[in-house]
């Protein structure tokens, strides 16, 4: 055998254990859409319930309290707001989101769907991304901002009191942070990941704080190259403390390491409005936009993609049921409980669905 045959052996075996190493299977961003798995789940509408007289909003966030059967959702206050009609309801002098609005906006429901908690009221403007940490602390982003509010990401604890508070209220520049928040999620050791910018002339990073919300680092510039971001729509975390960031306007979700190093990038999964991981590395992921509100990804269907972190794997769809629209539809926020019931937050239908299993 050659020298150089050998070291041509010796350079492939090296790459395919670095992607055993990394549990990252190798997905090329040109791939064939994912719209053919199968769909195991039935939908029941009207699951959670509202008190009387109050109607749902619309809603991007939602996640499991730690019992793993309670769902926590940050709704809009009863108003349909897509952040693009921010600024038409202003011009006509209307309320937008949860701007003036006496409604609790942080709502948590027990398994059977009965409001057990809710609080936030006067707080937030427009809550987009939600996730409960491993002491049961709910952390919320208020994703836009108008009159000395927005723009943070508060830490509750489960009765509601505010615990922590990252950026300034109304926004800010560098290095006050933030400029429309989208997500958040919390390490193991408590080192806080936050997706910041919602696309056009936002941000496009993420941005780490330790436990006690010091500032650590930022990463991502704008672009579609690998690392580069554009729209980083949604943030979670596996069970190897890896990042799964939802690159929305990307169609794609990029997986980075705690301090920044890309490690892979994900087109499988659609294009990514929510992500959720469980403890078992089952992965969610909800696409609202792909054929409506985006133009850059004909022929991937919307709706809620299952699947595996650890491979990449998609195993099961669920569609939107609705084939055609201009708007957002189906789910942007997605979380999935311990017994893998799905639940769907929706911006344009005003509500959240349940899926169990067939």
């Amino acid at each position: 055998m050659s020298h150089a045959h050998r070291a041509r052996i010796a350079l492939a075996f090296a790459v395919g254990a670095a992607f055993v190493l990394s549990g990252v299977a190798a997905y090329t961003q040109t791939m064939a859409p994912t719209n053919s798995a199968p769909n195991p789940y039935r939908s029941i509408e009207n699951w959670a319930k509202l008190p009387d007289g109050r109607t749902w909003g619309s809603t991007s966030a939602v996640d499991i309290d730690r019992d793993g059967t309670s769902v926590w959702v940050g709704e809009r206050c009863g108003a349909f707001a897509p952040p693009g009609q921010m600024a038409r309801l202003l011009a006509e002098g209307k309320p937008f989101a949860c701007q003036g609005s006496t409604l609790d906006p942080i709502l948590k429901f027990d398994a059977s769907g009965k409001l057990v908690k809710s609080f936030g009221a006067g707080m937030l403007i427009f809550p987009h991304g939600i996730h409960v940490d491993r002491e049961g602390n709910v952390w919320l982003t208020d994703g836009l901002g108008m009159e000395g509010k927005g723009h943070q990401v508060f830490k509750f604890s489960p009765e509601g009191k505010v615990l922590l508070t990252l950026g300034k209220p109304g926004g800010a520049a560098e290095p006050d942070y933030f400029y429309q928040p989208n997500d958040v999620v919390v390490a193991p050791n408590g080192d806080i990941f936050v997706a910041d910018g919602h696309g056009g002339n936002t941000n496009a990073r993420i941005v780490k704080f330790s436990k006690d919300g010091k500032f650590i680092k930022t990463w991502g510039t704008k672009g579609s190259g690998p690392g580069e971001i554009e729209g980083p729509h949604a943030i979670a975390m596996d069970s190897q403390g890896r990042l799964f960031l939802g690159d929305r306007s990307n169609n794609r979700i990029q997986l980075f390491d705690q301090d920044g190093k890309f490690i892979a990038q994900w087109p499988q999964f659609s294009r990514p409005s929510g992500v959720f991981i469980d403890k078992n590395d089952v992965i969610y992921v909800a696409d609202s936009e792909s054929e409506s509100v985006s133009k850059n990804h004909d022929g991937w269907k919307r709706g809620i993609r299952v699947g595996s972190a650890k491979t990449g794997e998609v195993t099961a769809f669920i569609p939107d049921p609705v084939e055609k629209t201009t708007g957002t539809s189906a789910a942007e926020g997605v979380a999935a409980d311990a017994k893998g019931n799905i639940y769907g937050a929706e911006v344009g239908p005003k509500r959240l669905m349940r899926y169990v299993k067939n």
